[in-house]
């Protein structure tokens, strides 16, 4: 394909220019015109408006549209259910996918935001890409997931139904995250205000005592009050290698989850620690049946849905069993059964599966996996609020009820020697 540079008048009356690849002059004409412009003129080679972009399809004009070679990475998970919700209303309503694109581009956004990202979608269907290709251009954006749902919508014809599917499967996703994180809000409150209560009593109020202290002597002082100031004079001297050392755990920590065997048994330790396991089982659960649900219904194949849920479930150990079970659905068995080989997945799941083999809908049988575990998600996250909420209370409790008792029973043996 030959590259074209152009002149042409947007809707709102303003002058636009950029470049397109096309076959010939008539297929640049036709291109120009999916942009939903009307040309003004149409020459072979890099023009003006190419040379600035740096040899590379460009679009200026009123509409604020900056295109560069460099993708652009401007889409976070809420902008991208935007664009889906919006992108399938415009296809219902009867555009094409490039006036869609377009449409949605030319609402602003600047350089490098998600109307940035559209118009790189844009130029690349004009291009030639299928949707689906051009998608997968930008994996910091869209995921596998995503890519291979539209192209299975492209396949069947569905592209309207695929996208409605995936604005869903995002909100479901983004509904567990949310859950989650409001149910560390407290905790994590409390703990903050704990802290922050020992802290100002070791800085601000101990100090005040300490002179007081030192008049008694450490021989008079009780046992409480002298490990309290033992303590506030080792973490004075030392607080930098406490700093550096908690820094260099966190930092240890962090490198070892991002390797095979440590991110398995972390994700294994998940899903047996007290009080976070059922949180953590089943939203593990909840995605794994949403994703392959949304996969199956939206006709990828068995095997290639199996791959792409064990990337995306969120567990390595789950993970690691869905690719197993990948392996042994290759040799003809059914899900149901390798999946309960590996002990990993619950009774309830794997008879729920059993019945959709059996029944030959396999995607509704996931639909109920599921509703149960989103369901159990909420009532796993009421009681492990509801049980952290006394042991954080009593655990900042004991720390800053030490903390007065050592300085009151100090107080209180200088007013028993006045006495």
């Amino acid at each position: 394909m030959a590259q074209f540079s152009y002149q042409a008048k947007s809707r709102d009356g303003k002058t636009v220019s950029g470049t397109v690849d096309a076959a010939d002059r008539r297929g640049a004409l036709a291109a120009v015109s999916r942009l939903g412009l009307l040309p003004i003129r149409v020459e072979a080679g890099s023009g003006g408006a190419s040379a600035k972009g740096g040899g590379a399809s460009g679009a200026k004009g009123g509409g604020g549209l900056s295109l560069s070679f460099s993708k652009p990475v401007g889409m976070d998970p809420r902008e991208r259910l935007l664009f889906t919700g919006e992108l399938a209303d415009l296809l219902d309503g009867g555009m094409t996918l490039g006036d869609a694109l377009n449409a949605l581009a030319r609402r602003g956004g600047g350089a490098g935001g998600p109307a940035a990202v559209v118009a790189a979608l844009r130029d690349d269907i004009v291009g030639g890409k299928s949707f689906s290709d051009a998608l997968a251009g930008y994996p910091k954006v869209f995921t596998p997931v995503y890519v291979n749902m539209v192209r299975a919508g492209e396949a069947s014809g569905a592209m309207v139904d695929v996208l409605r599917r995936l604005a869903a499967h995002d909100e479901r996703e983004r509904a567990m995250r949310s859950k989650i994180s409001s149910a560390m809000v407290y905790p994590i409150i409390v703990l903050c205000m704990g802290v922050g209560v020992a802290i100002f009593a070791m800085t601000y109020i101990l100090p005040k005592f300490k002179l007081v202290f030192d008049q008694i002597g450490p021989e008079g002082l009780p046992p409480a009050t002298k490990l309290l100031l033992g303590a506030n004079d080792w973490f004075k001297a030392w607080w930098p290698v406490v700093v550096l050392a908690i820094a260099g755990g966190v930092f240890a920590f962090r490198r070892w989850t991002a390797t095979k065997a440590g991110r398995l048994a972390w994700d294994g330790f998940k899903l047996r620690a007290p009080l976070v396991k059922g949180i953590v089982a089943s939203a593990v659960y909840a995605n794994f049946a949403s994703t392959l649900e949304s996969l199956l219904r939206n006709g990828v194949p068995i095997l290639r849905a199996l791959d792409l849920t064990s990337e995306t479930v969120g567990n390595e150990v789950v993970g690691a069993e869905l690719r197993k079970a990948r392996e042994r659905v290759t040799d003809g068995t059914t899900i149901s059964g390798p999946l309960e080989q590996g002990g990993v997945f619950p009774p309830m799941v794997i008879d729920l599966l059993a019945v959709g083999e059996r029944t030959g809908d396999m995607p509704s049988a996931l639909e109920h996996v599921a509703k149960r575990y989103e369901s159990q998600l909420e009532k796993n996250i009421l009681v492990f609020t509801t049980a952290l909420e006394p042991i954080m209370i009593f655990a900042v409790a004991a720390v800053v009820g030490f903390i007065a008792m050592a300085i009151m029973q100090a107080v209180l043996s200088v007013t028993s020697g006045i006495r």
